[in-house]
């Protein structure tokens, strides 16, 4: 048997296992919905820190261990027929999340599991044009996606630890990027440069078995925002113009629900998705913590949602799953520095017909769960929703 075959066999086998334990709680998915997304076994975590990785850190000219900390959030994106994921690494120069400086690391496989990292990040603050909005928090958070010309664009939080904001930045390679900036920061006359904004899910779409950006009724389209659901548009994939009412408020699409295990935030997921029913985007569920919250989940933990949107009509919500299809369930997503539990949801790729979600586990690990369409459908009747250990 081959290396590719043994691998294939072992994945096969692996997800029909993690299936079995998957069925055994209650309510399916609706038709439109994606599942089951499943932890192949003996993988996760796929990529932890590492305190050998050093590089010379131009806010201080000094050697940092960049990734000595935390590894978590991820992207994703395909490129030579690898997987890429982009994920955000801290040091160890502050006492807890936010007080680190954030810096973007770069792993590559053949296989979606095992990966090759880079010992140097690929984004990070720099002596550059950004220094306003990156030092000293420095880049958090990617997501990325693919245009049709081969160019990868990523969608960034700039975090100066006094407001995060929306960036991004493109490339040829995945290794070498240009920043562009806030990328509201010319829209409406500058009135939303300066309040908080994070979380960009761009929309994209399957064309000759790629993901690609799409455009939407001429223009392209995200949404984003990290305890509501918002949207934007834009003509060059740089420069963003978020959707308001007449009154020139921010118009909301999707809020936190009482009682259920978004009760507290909304935040977007990876690049969300057209398809033939609608446009899924995918999404961290907060729960709250006090009597607003879902009892089924813990309080503080974050759970994967999925929303439907029109596809015609972008910003008109059609459906939502009321459970969570993707929950904390393994040691290293309940354990890190939150733990309270957290499967962020962050990078998705399709590859060799898999969908592979790679996601931020308590905010220390990055964890992948791989959904399978063509051996899914027969399985849609028996597929669960994770419910709380």
């Amino acid at each position: 048997m081959t290396r590719k075959s043994l691998i294939h066999s072992i994945l096969s086998v692996s997800l029909f296992v993690s299936k079995i334990a998957f069925a055994q709680n209650s309510g399916t998915l609706p038709a439109w919905a994606w599942g089951p997304f499943l932890r192949p076994s003996g993988v996760n975590p796929i990529i932890s820190p590492d305190s050998s990785s050093v590089f010379i850190d131009p806010m201080s000219n000094s050697t940092i261990r960049w990734e000595a900390n935390d590894t978590f959030n991820p992207a994703a994106a395909i490129k030579n027929d690898k997987i890429i994921v982009i994920y955000r690494s801290e040091d160890n120069s502050g006492a807890k999340i936010s007080t680190r400086t954030s810096r973007l690391g770069y792993g590559e496989s053949k296989d979606g599991f095992h990966f090759t990292r880079c010992k140097q990040p690929i984004l990070f603050p720099a002596d550059d044009g950004q220094k306003a909005f990156e030092w000293p928090g420095g880049c958090e958070d990617p997501r990325i996606a693919l245009t049709e010309d081969g160019t990868y664009l990523m969608l960034y939080t700039q975090w100066n630890r006094k407001v995060p904001r929306l960036a991004s930045a493109t490339s040829r390679d995945l290794i070498h990027w240009e920043k562009h900036g806030p990328v509201f920061q010319d829209a409406y006359n500058g009135i939303f440069h300066n309040m908080a904004t994070k979380s960009a899910s761009i929309l994209t779409r399957i064309k000759d078995n790629r993901q690609i950006i799409t455009k939407l009724n001429g223009q392209y389209f995200m949404y984003w925002g990290e305890r509501h659901v918002y949207a934007a548009t834009s003509n060059n994939l740089v420069d963003w113009k978020p959707l308001t009412n007449d009154k020139g408020d921010l118009i909301i699409l999707a809020s936190p629900r009482k009682g259920f295990f978004d009760s507290d935030m909304t935040e977007c997921g990876p690049p969300a998705v057209l398809t033939k029913k609608g446009i899924i985007l995918f999404y961290n569920g907060r729960n709250h913590s006090d009597s607003r919250g879902d009892k089924r989940y813990y309080g503080g933990s974050y759970s994967a949602g999925q929303m439907l949107f029109d596809k015609k009509a972008p910003a008109k919500l059609i459906d939502r799953l009321d459970e969570p299809f993707f929950i904390p369930t393994e040691a290293f997503e309940k354990r890190g520095q939150y733990s309270k539990g957290t499967v962020f949801i962050e990078g998705m790729a399709w590859f060799k017909d898999r969908w592979y979600l790679y996601y931020g586990g308590a905010d220390s690990r990055v964890g992948v769960a791989v959904y399978d369409p063509g051996r899914s459908h027969s399985l849609q009747k028996k597929a669960k929703y994770q419910l709380k250990n």
